[in-house]
């Protein structure tokens, strides 16, 4: 534009186009600020290795005879394990689960998970109403302020610390987004009574316009955890009754890696003005494993070192509900080009609580890792005939020793890039341990299909993979415009 366009303009136009310039530039700072400013106090925690006597895996799976359905049945171990922990707790219970409510929009008599936790609880503080009980959790489950949760209100009258996370501290993961929402949208009240079917759940109270303009922020405390004094479940399983027959994994562990876990917890609810957690005294043990605790970023970087020391010939098996990271996609596909044997059992993202998907983001990102890698890597899909596939875990077997890293933490960029609260359990383990054993014989029981129809080849859902998903991921991966 020549300055003497610029002069010709009236002075209505020309304060139009300044303040248009002044908006932009304040947009693009708070965008920008947002996206990369500090993490809050203690989010992206690493651990000390610590060694402990004993680990033990949990796992919950559904599955069928067929991709139809027959002769379905369940195997589900995670919650009962925390319930009984629970019960046995003597100084203190803290648990922090990303979704909790019963709510059920379809005809499955899902597994009451939600209840049974509240219960056990409940009785816990019914015992000793002195008993120290906290529970961490989502926004979610509050519909971001546009209702209370009646699981969460029984719990709170019995005297558990219900502590909501506060998200606005956390960087914005769809920063193009949440630039407006931050400059513009978070300081309008559009009414406290909901109004807007819940996305959530039919079941669930409506919501207020507010609370989904919040929703669309797309940030989370993901993490799932239950700790006592005694012991550590670090989880993929939520209790959420719409998700009891999902596939999912634990770990249970013991010793002074739960004062990690607590001092992480603990950050959690103090940036969420809760308040400090117990500590336990514990002595450090004398056993074949080694654990450690990390969070969010941390276990990008623990992964990716261990995946690095893999060698021709060793073994990579993985197990995921969503892969699409960009850091572990090419971490795998060159342990794969090196000779590294790769097996991935996959959810298909074919549905989510009743929904049909578009298979978003693990068959693009499938097809990108068959395409740059070499026979060494091969993938089936869980045949999800019910529910998902939601296990989070990875053995990478070495010659010298195994790593396993398992919890709450899918490989994407809003769980492994520091902007989603994650949690997950590193192991390393011996060859030979009683760890190494069960996990190989869960893999193994999936990739044979050993007594049921657990796993599918790459084929079946791949062959009809379209160039408009691989057209979607890319777009939602550049601009970040992804729920995943």
């Amino acid at each position: 534009m020549k300055r003497k366009d610029y002069q010709n303009w009236s002075k209505r136009k020309k304060r139009t186009v300044g303040v248009l310039v002044v908006f932009i530039f304040l947009y693009i700072g708070i965008m920008l600020y947002h996206t990369y400013k500090p993490l809050p106090e203690g989010v992206a925690y690493e651990g000390k290795l610590h060694s402990v006597e004993t680990v033990e895996m949990l796992y919950d799976l559904s599955f069928a005879q067929d991709k139809k359905g027959t002769d379905m049945k369940h195997e589900l171990r995670i919650f009962d394990e925390i319930n009984n922990m629970i019960d046995e707790a003597e100084e203190f219970v803290v648990v922090d689960f990303f979704l909790f409510d019963n709510y059920n929009d379809q005809k499955t008599d899902f597994p009451k998970v939600a209840d049974a936790l509240t219960d056990h609880l409940l009785a816990k503080k019914e015992k000793d109403p002195e008993f120290p009980v906290y529970f961490i959790t989502d926004p979610v489950n509050k519909g971001y302020g546009s209702y209370e949760s009646e699981l969460f209100d029984r719990l709170k009258d019995a005297g558990v610390e219900v502590i909501y996370t506060d998200l606005k501290g956390l960087r914005d993961s769809v920063p193009i987004y949440s630039g407006a929402y931050r400059m513009l949208f978070q300081w309008f009240d559009f009414g406290d009574k909901g109004w807007i079917a819940n996305g959530m759940s039919k079941e669930a109270p409506d919501m207020t316009l507010s609370s989904y303009l919040e929703m669309m922020n797309v940030k989370a405390n993901h993490r799932k955890a239950a700790i006592t004094e005694k012991e550590a479940i670090i989880s993929s399983a939520n209790p959420h009754d719409a998700s009891g027959f999902h596939g999912n994994m634990a770990f249970k562990v013991s010793g002074p890696v739960i004062n990690d876990m607590l001092t992480s917890e603990e950050a959690v609810s103090k940036l969420s003005g809760g308040p400090n957690l117990p500590r336990i005294q514990a002595k450090e043990q004398e056993g074949p494993y080694q654990v450690q605790y990390v969070t969010e970023k941390k276990i990008l970087d623990a992964l990716v070192g261990d995946i690095e020391k893999t060698k021709k010939g060793d073994q990579i098996w993985l197990a995921m509900f969503f892969v699409s990271e960009t850091d572990i996609l090419s971490a795998l596909t060159d342990a794969a080009n090196r000779g590294v044997n790769v097996h991935m059992i996959l959810d298909p993202n074919e549905n989510s609580f009743g929904n049909k998907k578009t298979g978003l983001p693990n068959r693009p990102a499938v097809n990108e890792l068959i395409e740059e890698s070499s026979d060494h890597l091969q993938v089936r899909w869980y045949n999800a005939v019910i529910g998902q596939f939601h296990t989070k875990s990875i053995m990478i077997q070495t010659e010298e020793e195994t790593y396993i890293s398992g919890g709450a933490a899918n490989y994407t960029e809003r769980a492994l890039e520091n902007y989603n609260l994650e949690n997950n359990i590193r192991i390393i383990a011996p060859n030979d341990s009683a760890l190494t054993k069960d996990m190989t014989n869960y893999f193994d029981r999936l990739w044979e299909n050993e007594d049921a129809l657990y796993t599918l080849p790459t084929e079946e859902y791949q062959s009809n993979f379209s160039f408009f998903q691989r057209s979607i991921y890319g777009f939602q991966k550049l601009f970040k415009l992804t729920t995943y």
